[in-house]
Formats: C-alpha cells, structure tokens, sequence
C-alpha cells in the first residue's frame, strides 16, 4: 500500500479542493481515500500500486492551480490487536 501526499498551491476553497480531487481521480483513477484540504494547500490518497507523479503534476497543473511537490511513501500494514485473557 501507498499513500501520497501532493502540495497544491492556489486553492482558495471547497470548490477548489472538489477540483483537486476531480483531477486526481482523472489522472490516477486507483486512488482510495483521496482528501483535499485548500487550508493545509494539500492532497492525499492511498493505493495499492504507485503513482505516476509525473500524471499527477500534469492533472494539477492542466487544472490551473499550482503544483508545489509530491511525495509518496510504501506503508506497512496495520495489525489489529489482540487482548489477552
């Protein structure tokens, strides 16, 4: 699993972070849990392959706002817990 953090400048607004998430999922159309937030200037999602980043910058960019950064990173999966009687 991965989860990848996207740095979006110019989002000034709700609308803004639905027209985020709509080019993400164009571009990327395996993203899970995609989140966009114009107060943090930043997007995120999870899946199950990586990303290509560079359709990422691509779909931000062609969407007008500013494509600051991106970063993705492998992460381990969680374990429940067990409790012991």
């Amino acid at each position: 699993m991965y989860e990848t953090k996207v740095n979006v400048g110019g989002m000034m607004c709700s609308m803004c972070e639905t027209h985020i998430k709509e080019a993400i999922r164009k571009a990327y159309p395996a993203a899970k849990k995609l989140k966009a937030s114009h107060v943090k200037n930043l997007a995120s999602f999870e899946s199950e392959e990586k990303p290509d980043e560079g359709a990422i910058q691509k779909a931000i960019e062609d969407t007008g706002y500013d494509f600051v950064g991106i970063e993705t990173n492998e992460t381990v999966a969680k374990k429940g817990f067990h409790l012991f009687g």
